[in-house]
């Protein structure tokens, strides 16, 4: 039998920038070696036609055709490295000027060699959801050290995604033990408690939510919401790269997340449609979802995303490419609300440092920290920084290493940010101690993490959207101009930072209140227009 990659001995590569990246944690090699006709698939990132003005994407653009065909790719590009790439022994499986992606597919020694790497089976540690916990171990296909592009490719190609199917994220949410449970809330409570607007119930509006795993079953929907007397919401699944929705019976897995994220986003807006966007748990399946999120018919209104892992490990290409989704959802209107993570300042490293969490720290979204409520008779009785102590749980929150602070925040005087990205933006009750009653896999239980801030702020924008009749799309530069319409956390910290008069970078500007947010919100508008 012929060496499939013999035609490639001469290939001439370049190096493609950013896209080193380190060995997995507790490396082992798996039982069996990568069989040579194992295909394996890639996501191709290609460069901007043009420009964004990011001063015009906070505020949206007027014509998203328009947008897109000058700040897509150029066709010219995708031709090349679609006729580049199938020249070189792989498929073109899709390939789209207006999102810059192509999908390819090839022999694994094939794509190896395309891209200047050597592919092997092993096994991992999969992302903790706590620090304390110790990481199950995952098998799958793995790459280190830089990636390199054919050189009729080089500068036009800016990311090369999926090679190395490793966990790229981990779901932020924490069930709580019973005799933990101090207090907790429907959704519809909670709703009623941050003083969502009334006479709102996401009519009109579409939800997509991104979830890396799991799945949902009507019959959980149909059981959980005809109690709580909202009617049972439009809730449909959408498959990216192959994943769908698949329950996995198991409470407390992934499934735990699809049915949060379902469960308050359908409480809380329940006649927005839904849409759950299901996808591998890697840097190309999350990137992919994300862009067929943004750019899907109609576009969403918000999009939520509970998912994430500390931006120092991702590699430089990923991060670029998943913030360029971000840009494309913001100029396109869509809020996208963003989990800042459930292990402190940390966000469970172990290296002494402080670290906040990607896609989080993206200054393109929302960024959702956590709190712990108590209510009485109906009202608030009070709200704190959520943290629970180490390996317990509490809001992630700090300051980016990778991106700069945007206008809006430096505007605003956000303490402490000096050049980096302030994260979280806002915040909602995220405590397990005072969480989220709802429905998985058919047992009751209360949830908490920053996971449920997500969808919660997400709904919000639903219903803001629906009584503005247009989207409010980034949030962060309207919302910082308003900080008096927060409720403003000034009690707690989540390890190396504490909330004060202010933004925090622990819970941001606070957590919402819907009725005074709108208010500020028609204002603004209307002085706009």
């Amino acid at each position: 039998m012929s060496d499939p990659t013999e035609p490639l001995d001469h290939l001439d590569l370049v190096p493609l920038a950013g896209s080193e990246r380190p060995p997995a944690p507790g490396l082992q090699p798996a039982a069996a070696a990568l069989p040579s006709d194992a295909p394996v698939q890639a996501t191709l990132v290609i460069r901007r036609k043009n420009a964004v003005d990011l001063d015009q994407v906070a505020q949206g653009v007027p014509d998203a055709a328009a947008y897109l065909r000058d700040h897509g790719a150029d066709p010219a590009d995708v031709d090349l490295v679609a006729s580049t790439l199938t020249g070189l022994g792989l498929t073109v499986l899709e390939s789209d000027a207006a999102t810059r992606r192509v999908r390819v597919e090839g022999p694994a020694p094939v794509v190896a060699r395309v891209f200047g790497t050597e592919l092997e089976a092993v096994t991992s540690e999969a992302p903790g959801s706590t620090a304390a916990a110790a990481a199950p171990r995952v098998e799958h296909r793995h790459r280190s050290g830089g990636l390199s592009v054919p050189r009729a490719l080089d500068g036009v190609v800016t990311a090369v995604l999926g090679l190395d199917d490793r966990p790229q994220a981990r779901a932020q949410f924490r069930i709580a033990h019973a005799e933990a449970v101090d207090t907790s809330f429907t959704p519809v409570e909670l709703g009623e408690l941050y003083a969502f607007p009334e006479g709102t119930d996401g009519t009109g509006q579409t939800v997509a939510i991104i979830e890396l795993g799991g799945g949902f079953a009507q019959s959980d929907l149909d059981a959980y919401f005809g109690p709580l007397g909202v009617g049972s919401p439009a809730v449909r699944s959408a498959s990216v790269d192959g994943a769908t929705n698949q329950p996995g019976g198991d409470p407390s897995g992934a499934d735990g997340e699809v049915l949060l994220d379902i469960e308050v986003v359908g409480a809380l807006a329940p006649r927005a449609d839904i849409v759950v966007y299901f996808a591998p748990n890697t840097d190309a399946g999350f990137v992919d979802a994300v862009t067929a999120a943004a750019h899907a018919t109609p576009t969403p209104t918000a999009l939520s995303i509970s998912w994430g892992q500390s931006e120092d490990q991702w590699t430089a290409q990923a991060r670029q490419a998943f913030d360029e989704a971000l840009v494309d959802a913001a100029a396109l209107g869509v809020t996208v609300t963003a989990a800042s993570g459930d292990n402190g300042s940390t966000d469970g490293a172990t290296d002494g440092r402080q670290h906040v969490d990607f896609p989080a720290s993206s200054p393109h979204l929302l960024a959702c920290g956590g709190t712990s409520l108590k209510a009485t008779a109906g009202a608030i009785s009070s709200e704190t920084v959520w943290n629970n102590g180490a390996g317990r749980g509490a809001t992630g929150g700090g300051i980016s290493d990778t991106f700069a602070a945007p206008a809006w925040q430096t505007a605003a005087g956000v303490p402490g940010t000096g050049s980096g990205r302030g994260v979280p933006d806002v915040a909602g009750n995220a405590d397990p101690a005072t969480g989220y009653e709802v429905l998985v896999d058919g047992q009751r239980s209360v949830i908490g993490g920053t996971s449920a801030v997500a969808p919660l702020w997400a709904a919000l924008a639903a219903r803001l959207a629906q009584s503005l009749g247009a989207p409010v799309g980034l949030l962060g530069p309207k919302l910082y101009p308003v900080e008096s319409s927060f409720r403003d956390i000034t009690e707690g910290s989540n390890g190396a930072f504490s909330a004060g008069t202010g933004w925090d970078a622990c819970t941001g500007l606070g957590s919402p209140d819907g009725t005074r947010l709108l208010a500020a919100l028609s204002g603004s508008a209307a002085h706009s227009g």
